[in-house]
């Protein structure tokens, strides 16, 4: 999707988020969370890659769960700000790093290796190029790996408020000044909880109970809603068909229902990342051409190379050249 210049304050939401609600509990929420998400009792022995870090919680929470490396990066300076304010409170662990770079950047991400569990909450959606990022972000996960991903899914958005709508909604809210600002967030939260009052539910103690489902707050994940721009949304089959098609890897786990789906796969422990077509063919032509340089006498190479001149297709030339 095109991306302009304007984007939501990812960075400042988060930065607000910690300075006003971190504690202990919400720390222990959302490891609970992690853990029980990839089916573990701990993180011990495991290196932990979080991608779009934001607020820091959920990589501290790999800390605590025992990871033995865990690295956080983002793409907004203020996030990444706030992260190391978090490693900063925790004591600054050596085996913590935190970063500022993209998912959209392979050379920056071919540099921080390889890791158990790639994971990344409610953020390749928000970066402009969804399946890129995704393919990106699975690059890093190591034989025998975990991905954990969420992502906003357009099969709970239909009729009147489908995803067409809400993309609309987000639009308006990054391009709008500070009253338009404060009109769709209270516009949100009062037609959420409305709705949540005529279903028989109690809206006062959703609010008041919400960071128990990840540790969460509620006026920072209204805002997060309403105006995270850039987004895309995608159905859940078609993640499916990615990671599975894509990407090569297994489904392990899946959470569905909600405005985020959460996907767990899993790499075998021998499976690369399959290259795309153009790759795979240079890859192919490589290794053939590395085989018939070994047995070629220099008349060969001379007719080669002669043959190479007038031809777009690498492949018509060693058709030419007898073995």
């Amino acid at each position: 999707m095109a991306v302009g210049t304007e984007r939501f304050a990812f960075g400042q939401n988060w930065a607000s988020f910690i300075e006003r609600h971190f504690d202990e509990e919400r720390v222990a929420i959302t490891q609970a969370h992690l853990l029980k998400f990839l089916g573990r009792d701990s993180l011990e022995g495991s290196t932990f890659l979080d991608i779009g870090c934001g607020s820091g919680l959920h990589s501290l929470a790999a800390v605590k769960a025992g990871a033995k490396r865990v690295v956080s990066f983002d793409y907004d300076p203020m996030s990444v700000a706030t992260t190391a304010r978090l490693r900063l409170q925790a004591g600054e662990p050596a085996h913590w790093q935190v970063m500022h770079g993209s998912v959209l950047d392979p050379a920056f991400l071919a540099t921080l290796g390889e890791f158990d569990i790639v994971y990344s909450w409610g953020v390749l959606h928000h970066t402009g190029d969804q399946w890129n990022a995704i393919r990106n972000a699975a690059s890093r996960i190591g034989p025998g790996g975990a991905f954990y991903i969420a992502l906003y899914t357009s099969d709970v958005f239909t009729g009147k408020h489908d995803a067409a709508f809400w993309l609309r909604i987000k639009k308006r809210y990054v391009d709008g000044g500070w009253l338009t600002k404060r009109s769709l967030e209270l516009w949100y939260a009062s037609w959420q909880l409305a709705a949540y009052a005529r279903g028989g539910k109690n809206p006062i103690s959703y609010v008041v109970n919400y960071r128990a489902s990840r540790g969460m707050s509620y006026y920072h994940d209204v805002k997060d809603w309403v105006g995270g721009w850039p987004m895309e949304f995608s159905s859940v089959d078609e993640v499916k068909r990615f990671g599975a098609e894509a990407l090569g890897l297994q489904l392990a786990n899946i959470a569905t229902g909600e405005a985020n789906s959460e996907y767990l796969f899993t790499r075998a422990a021998e499976t690369a990342v399959p290259a795309d077509p153009v790759t795979a063919y240079l890859e192919r032509c490589r290794a053939e051409w590395q085989a018939l340089d070994l047995v070629l006498t220099d008349q060969q190479r001379f007719e080669l190379a002669e043959a190479l001149a007038g031809m777009v297709n690498p492949g018509q030339a060693l058709n030419t050249v007898g073995r």
